[in-house]
């Protein structure tokens, strides 16, 4: 709220004007300790804002030298990409992640994997069932079990039904849209696993506690 505030006077809550000497002592402490992080956590935010466009920037420019090197127009969404040092010591991770949804498709995907089995009879593997019903399974949010759902996709049976079926899925597919995502990680030597190097506050941790810890 742009609203000014007159000298010895503070804003409660509900927009009132309130006397600083009405204001305990340990609620006008805790407002000037929320208010000295928040304008850190600000300054931070957008730090990281613009080191993440950086980033992003920087790899797509080398990613595009790397095309003209070898004559390659590159043109629409960028894919996954990971650039190492060359001691292989340290990299840096680009993965672009789909956020996809299922259409009306998926209720004839199911109906037609079941008539699959039931054709099937007595010969259905009870794998195959089991696989199937897991895979149409909804979670607590209502959410497909998407992973499952691809995992009948690998499966290789030589069968028309079971065919349709897996076209009538792919068919359900929607992408929604398209998360980039970036990872860092460092190593002493190149035989050493890769340690993240986090910009998260619930899991960062400082070079010398991460010291400490190994």
């Amino acid at each position: 709220m742009n609203v000014e505030i007159p000298d010895g006077f503070i804003m409660d809550a509900k927009g009132r004007l309130v006397p600083e000497d009405m204001v305990k002592d340990h609620e006008r402490l805790e407002d000037q300790t929320v208010r000295k992080i928040l304008g850190y956590a600000e300054e931070l935010n957008a730090q990281i804002a613009r080191f993440r466009g950086h980033t992003f920037d920087d790899v797509a420019t080398f990613m595009d030298l790397l095309s003209e090197k070898y004559g390659v127009t590159r043109g629409g969404k960028k894919g996954n990409v990971t650039l190492i040092t060359f001691d292989g010591c340290m990299k840096v991770s680009v993965q672009v992640q789909d956020s996809l949804t299922f259409g009306p498709e998926l209720q004839v995907a199911k109906e037609l994997f079941d008539a699959c089995i039931s054709a099937w009879s007595e010969g259905a593997d009870a794998k195959i069932r089991t696989l199937v019903d897991h895979a149409f399974q909804v979670d607590k949010e209502g959410r497909i079990n998407r992973e499952a759902l691809f995992g009948l996709r690998r499966l290789e049976i030589d069968d028309d039904g079971w065919r349709q079926a897996i076209a009538a899925l792919n068919d359900s597919i929607r992408i929604q849209g398209s998360r980039e995502y970036v990872r860092f990680y460092k190593r002493d030597h190149p035989r050493e696993p890769w340690t993240p190097v986090t910009i998260d506050l619930a899991s960062a941790r400082a070079p010398a506690e991460l010291a400490g810890a190994s």
